[in-house]
This record gives C-alpha cells, structure tokens and sequence, in this order.
C-alpha cells in the first residue's frame, strides 16, 4: 500500500496553498533560527486533510530538528507526557494531534513545560509527599485540532502563534494531485488533474485518495494515462459529483429541502432524518456544506440556502 509520507513535502517552498500562512511561517522559522532559539508553540486549526501534521513535519526539516508525534486521546496520564517531554532534545518539535481530546489533568500539567520549560513530579502520599522538579529543554509544541473552541482558554492562550487552515481551492488541488502522481510515476492529463480538483471538497487529502481510485479505473481501462474522460467515469461510478458532493451530502439536503422545507432544523433531528451518525455529519459533511454556501446554521438550526434548493431540484 502507498504511504502519505511518500507524497508529504519536506520543505516549505514546496507546499502548495496557504499562501499567508506559509509566508507567516517562513518568517517565523528564520527568525527562530537566526535567533537561535527554539519556536514559539504554535496551533494549526481546521478541517481534516488540510496539511497540519504536514506542516509540522516540515517545520521540524527546515529548523534541522527532531519531531515527536502523538495525539491527545493517547496521553491519559501525566506520566505519559512526561516521559516524551524528558526525552526531547534542544529545540525538537512535539506534535500533539487532536489535541482537544487531552484529558484535564495532562493538559494542566503542559501548561509550566510550555511557559516555563519545567515539570513539576509530585513522590509520594500524605505528609511525606515530594515535590520534584525537573527542567526540559527549550522545545516547540505544535498542536492540532479540528475545534478550536473545545480547547480551554489557559491552554489556547500559551499558544504564540494560532493559525487557520482554509479549504483550497480547485487549482490548487489540482496542483498537488499533478505532484502526486508525479511521486507515484502516473500519467494524468492536466485536465483530469483538475477535475479531481474540483471535486475533492477542497481537502488535499481527499484529492490524493480520488487519484488513487481513478488510477485503478485506469488500470483496469488498460489505460497507460489517466484521462479526463477516464477520470469522469470513475468520480461518477464512485458516486461523486461535479460540485464534490457525495451520497450522503446530496442526503443531507435533500433531507433539508423536502422534508423540512429548508429548515430550519436541530442537527440531531437532521441526523436521525438520514439515518447518519451525529458526529459524522457535524464533522466530516457539514463544513464543506457550509463553506460551499448550501447550508447555514442559525441560532434555531440548520437551513438550506438558495444553492441547496437548486441543487436539489436538479436531483431525480
């Protein structure tokens, strides 16, 4: 099986989108290194597939250092994030994805390591209880998440640099899959590069799974190059439309327009509706709905917009 490593770039200068951010983080990294002093803790924010663990592991490259990675739901105990902080060397990056899912008691205990560089272990019980510290190297959290305002306030705060991942655009997919399939040695016509564009929801992830699925439509067409036609055929077999839309988000509203005339309408209620998980809809189907314009939330519920019903009044 092809590993995303493969096709992760090493270097700033070749990280496609985010324009801002990647001029922000240049100037960062330089100065960091000039300075010669570890980077300030950084938060990436945004929808999945964006590029956070990406931009972690190239910030690591360019400041020559090493990047340890873990996420939130695996450090349940204070020990744990200890034992990965005592081992860090001068200026190393640890990466902490889905860092909103940390339990309370580890976070409370990051909080002196990222201000202060120190741990503070508490030995023993009752009166005969110790209190030891320890220093840490100067080191550089990078944290991830998908939502922002489940991280609390002391936490976020500690953060000196706090940036957003946007969802990319049709030509900029387009690019990275044309890269991609560089990577994996597959002929792609530079219009079918951009037809996956536009239909991977905006999300560099999604566009480098669709290129691997229209590659076996290739493959199995006896086609030596990916063409648009081929290309075509394979997004329509695989139910996605033109717009990026699958099943489940033509469902969705659907749902919305005819059964409850555009809304507005509780998530729950919207959920049981398509017979979907909560989650799976607040998390993975809704934003893209939203950033697209087809739907908006309002302090009564979901709403279908004026490009919702259009799209659905083009569905039998």
């Amino acid at each position: 099986m092809e590993s995303e490593e493969r096709i992760r770039p090493s270097k700033l200068d070749f990280f496609i989108g985010q324009e801002e951010l990647r001029a922000n983080l240049k100037v960062y990294l330089q100065s960091a290194k000039e300075r010669e002093q570890a980077l300030d803790h950084i938060l990436f924010y945004g929808n999945p597939g964006l590029g956070k663990t990406t931009l972690a592991q190239i910030m690591a490259s360019e400041l020559g250092v090493n990047i340890v990675t873990t996420t939130g739901p695996v450090l349940e105990k204070a020990g744990d994030l200890a034992a990965i902080l005592t081992s860090l060397n001068k200026h190393d990056i640890l990466f902490i994805d889905e860092i909103h899912r940390m339990p309370v008691n580890v976070e409370e205990f990051l909080y002196s390591a990222m201000e202060d560089f120190y741990l503070d272990i508490v030995t023993g019980q009752g009166p005969g209880a110790k209190t030891i510290r320890i220093g840490l190297e100067a080191f550089t959290l990078v944290g991830a998440t998908t939502k922002l305002g489940l991280l609390s306030s002391p936490l976020r705060d500690r953060f000196g640099i706090v940036a957003r991942l946007e969802f990319y655009t049709a030509e900029e997919l387009a690019q990275i899959v044309e890269r991609s399939a560089h990577i994996y040695s597959i002929a792609i016509e530079s219009s079918a590069c951009l037809e996956i564009g536009k239909r991977s929801r905006g999300t560099p992830r999604i566009a480098n799974r669709l290129l691997r699925r229209v590659r076996d439509f290739a493959t199995i067409a006896s086609s030596n190059t990916i063409t648009h036609e081929i290309t075509e055929q394979a997004l329509s077999s695989m139910d996605i439309d033109i717009h990026g839309l699958d099943a489940l988000d033509r469902k969705i509203l659907t749902t919305l327009v005819r059964l409850y005339d555009g809304g507005p309408i509780g998530l729950k209620t919207l959920a049981i509706a398509c017979s979907e998980d909560i989650r799976a809809i607040e998390d993975i189907h809704e934003p893209y709905l939203i950033q697209s314009g087809y739907i908006k939330r309002t302090p009564r519920g979901r709403m279908a917009t004026e490009k919702a019903f259009a799209c659905v009044s083009g569905i039998s």
